[in-house]
């Protein structure tokens, strides 16, 4: 158990995606939808550990992977500039070695053939082949919280990514979404049994039918 969320709903959690938790938080939570996975079979489920630091400097990073507990996500915001390669696949080695659960960027990253072949999943913005500096004097912090897009992520939320996107639900939700969402897919399931009977959507949504 990390962050107090357990095994339990990590795995409902991961099961349900991104899409659905989305829908059962009342759609909140959901990160810039320029975030996407290196690989679309990626898939996260983990409480949330916050990065900040500076534009096109990646220090902090450095220290998160060994700052951040054993299966966290690493969560970095860098004032949405994605024009440098913030990570890469010495980082993504070492985060692999300290047990982290994968990292979720608002920047860039490089190296992208081996990040791939980690098979350690990694959501960002962009591919960039820039490098970044590593300023002693830049701010940042460690295990806080971070503002991507108009959501501010706490660490120990919840952070949920695969092929869809990214969203985060906060910590004192997560048992109530995650049952939101178990009864959404319920509710999905027996739609599309009603739709293989011949039912169509506009009568089961009750939508206008149009002229």
């Amino acid at each position: 158990m990390v962050a107090d969320i357990s095994s339990g709903l990590l795995a409902s959690a991961r099961q349900l995606g991104s899409a659905t938790l989305h829908e059962a938080g009342g759609k909140r939570g959901a990160l810039p939808s320029g975030i996407k996975p290196l690989r679309d079979d990626w898939r996260i489920a983990a409480p949330a550990f916050a990065v900040v630091g500076p534009a096109r400097d990646n220090l902090w990073l450095h220290r998160a992977i060994y700052a951040a507990p054993r299966g966290s996500v690493l969560l970095h915001g860098c004032g949405a500039d994605a024009e440098a390669g913030y990570w890469g696949g010495i980082m993504a080695n070492a985060a692999r070695e300290c047990g982290l659960a994968g990292f979720v960027t608002e920047g860039g990253v490089r190296d992208v053939e081996e990040l791939r072949s980690l098979d350690w999943p990694i959501f960002t913005r962009n591919v960039c082949i820039k490098g970044t500096t590593k300023r002693v004097d830049g701010a940042g912090s460690l295990g806080a919280s971070v503002l991507i897009g108009d959501i501010l992520v706490n660490t120990g939320d919840l952070v949920v990514a695969d092929a869809d996107g990214v969203v985060v639900v906060a910590r004192a939700d997560v048992e109530r979404v995650v049952a939101a969402g178990v009864e959404r897919e319920r509710e999905e399931r027996d739609i599309v049994a009603r739709l293989k009977r011949g039912e169509r959507t506009l009568d089961i949504y009750k939508l206008p039918a149009g002229a």
